[in-house]
């Protein structure tokens, strides 16, 4: 792979992001496009109508809570495809980022050891700073969510967010741990892809930081379009400070708490709170 030529180094490298994206978030980017727009051909607002979250997929709870793992566990395999590819490998282009050349080089020296673990180290995705990565976490999610939840209700009350539910399990004794999965799930696909994975292959193909970081939030913004345009908004401003910690810091870690955090709550809120705790 080294003798390539830089040319044919950078179409690999391309090809390789159009496929991670296209078997994940930029596959659910596609969809969400496509629901916004039948959502606006419908003849009412969007305000009233209901877009539903971790919906049930059997009458028979046994089977439900299998589909229920089953799917949390599928789609998590694009984040660890990331992985897999940042640590097996090398970038298209390293000229002039000595510290991506470094970097690359050290994985190679352990990539034999976990096939993941290299790509997990390259973007921080470990666990050996866990109280830094929780305090930034939590101040991420508090920061975040909470003017979020403002913004879905201001969304609503203008109709222009559609209403969000996340109680399609019923009232199973699964469904919280369930939930909490399929928010884990979030955290980790959204973020070691979208921000990790993404931030990287493109810093290799030689985007300035400030034109990944808002590819990265438009892609965030865009695969929430389902929800109406508050979501995407929201969403978009996520994706620009989460992508900005992760410039400076390197560290994924927070962000996947972080985003776990902001999900469990927003799932497991018709649990805690009541059914009707974002109208």
């Amino acid at each position: 792979m080294n003798q390539q030529s830089p040319g044919v180094a950078r179409r690999r490298t391309v090809w390789e992001v159009v496929i991670v994206l296209g078997l994940s978030l930029g596959a659910s980017a596609i969809w969400s496009l496509l629901s916004l727009a039948d959502r606006l051909t419908r003849g009412e607002s969007l305000g009233s109508q209901t877009a539903s979250l971790n919906t049930s997929a059997s009458a028979n709870p046994w089977i439900d809570v299998f589909y229920q793992v089953a799917e949390a566990l599928v789609l998590s395999v694009p984040a660890l495809l990331a992985l897999y590819l940042l640590t097996n490998l090398r970038p298209a282009l390293t000229g002039g980022h000595q510290a991506l050349t470094d970097s690359i080089t050290s994985i190679e020296a352990d990539g034999g050891s976990n096939p993941l673990s290299g790509g997990a180290r390259l973007i921080g995705l470990t666990f050996g700073r866990p109280w830094p990565d929780l305090v930034w976490a939590v101040i991420l999610a508090a920061g975040i969510g909470l003017p979020g939840i403002g913004l879905y209700l201001a969304g609503r009350a203008l109709g222009f967010t559609v209403e969000i539910s996340t109680e399609g399990l019923g009232g199973y004794w699964w469904a919280v741990p369930v939930l909490i999965l399929a928010a884990l799930k979030n955290g980790l696909v959204e973020e070691v892809v979208a921000v990790g994975y993404l931030g990287q292959r493109l810093t290799e193909l030689g985007w300035r930081p400030v034109h990944w970081i808002a590819a990265s939030a438009s892609l965030r913004g865009t695969y929430h379009l389902y929800q109406g345009f508050g979501p995407f908004f929201g969403n978009l401003v996520m994706g620009l400070v989460f992508a900005w910690f992760y410039q400076r810091t390197r560290r994924v870690m927070p962000l996947v708490v972080a985003h776990t955090l902001m999900d469990v709550v927003a799932f497991l809120g018709p649990w805690l709170i009541g059914p009707d705790w974002l109208s």
